[in-house]
């Protein structure tokens, strides 16, 4: 199973540019600290040294995991496909934070259990239970990267110039925990969390569950696609297709916390380029992320303790981002405003 990707390296020449126009404008250089750089990154990843966010998105995939089975989880597996019907009225944290973002919310049913829901691309209903099988097969795990390429590939063709990835899906910590440890060689006990809100004992016994899964399976990091299989997500797939063709795109990547995070490091096993197209929202409560930002050499924009999922940390950050880019667009140089530059 294999899915080729080559990514060419950020534009040099259009960082170069943005850098020296952000020493040109009324400041002290470097004064407005990792807002230039991530305008400078911008123009990386674009290949333009006027990098805009005019038409943000956020893609929210949602799917159900069979590993709840094994009681890793406070919610049913029922609250999955509730979450998506209150994204579809409109109720959810993203649906207020995209919503003052000024960005359009894509939802998709890759894989939720249950009745067939309006905004379907399901492959199936569900994983199955990690403990006992792999989750996915082979070939489901490709159907559910197309569906994250194909809906991308939709907001691309619609003007869509960044896209922050969301998911939803009870039981989805323990898989990205899963894949954490076995993409990262680190113990199940150091990557794995609260998830939706457990106690330490449960906790405990979901560290087992991963443990369990990992022990039948081998996963490793020499097989990304292998270890998504085996102990992933149907949702987490679609995130990594996503990540995929929005880097293929040229169009920066606004990664949420955990669940985005260990797609990502699938991604990047994938495609060598992917982390510096990159751009983390925030740091997430959830133990694992930290280890995923430390892998992926990424410092997120915010640590506001958030550990809820559904895109609503990439949401936030959207209009931070886009502050750095009008910063460089709407600032006066020293020459404009007929101000003394340091050198003078």
């Amino acid at each position: 199973m294999t899915v080729s990707v080559e990514l060419a390296p950020l534009d040099q020449a259009a960082m170069t540019a943005v850098g020296e126009h952000l020493d040109r404008l009324t400041k002290p250089p470097g004064s407005l600290g990792r807002l230039e750089s991530l305008v400078v990154q911008l123009a990386g990843i674009t290949g333009s040294a006027t990098p805009r966010i005019e038409r943000p998105a956020v893609a929210v995939f949602a799917a159900d995991h069979g590993v709840t089975a094994q009681g890793v989880s406070a919610y049913p597996s029922d609250v999955t496909a509730q979450m998506v019907a209150n994204f579809l009225n409109g109720g959810a944290a993203v649906n207020v934070l995209a919503r003052a973002a000024g960005a359009e919310l894509v939802v998709v049913d890759v894989g939720v259990a249950g009745p067939e829901l309006t905004v379907s691309s399901r492959v199936r209903a569900g994983t199955r239970d990690m403990t006992v099988e792999p989750a996915m097969t082979h070939e489901e795990v490709l159907a559910a990267i197309s569906v994250g390429r194909n809906v991308v590939r939709g907001l691309v063709a619609d003007g869509c110039d960044a896209i922050a990835l969301g998911e939803m899906g009870i039981g989805n910590t323990t898989a990205a925990s899963a894949l954490v440890a076995a993409l990262t060689g680190r113990r199940p006990a150091e990557v794995t969390g609260r998830g939706t809100g457990l106690d330490a004992g449960a906790v405990h016994h979901k560290v087992a569950v991963i443990e369990a899964a990992l022990r039948l399976h081998q996963p490793g990091p020499d097989d990304p696609l292998g270890t998504l299989a085996a102990v992933g997500g149907l949702e987490i797939a679609a995130l990594v297709g996503a990540m995929l063709t929005t880097a293929e795109a040229r169009i920066p990547i606004i990664l949420d916390g955990f669940i985005s995070g260990a797609a990502a490091l699938v991604a990047a096993g994938i495609a060598s380029n992917l982390a510096a197209r990159l751009i983390a929202s925030h740091r997430s409560a959830e133990p694992g992320h930290r280890v995923i930002l430390e892998q992926l050499a990424l410092e997120p924009l915010l640590d506001l303790d958030l550990r809820l999922g559904e895109g609503s940390g990439a949401a936030l950050a959207l209009p931070l981002i886009r502050s750095a880019t009008l910063l460089l667009d709407e600032m006066a140089t020293f020459d404009s405003a007929g101000i003394s530059s340091p050198s003078e």
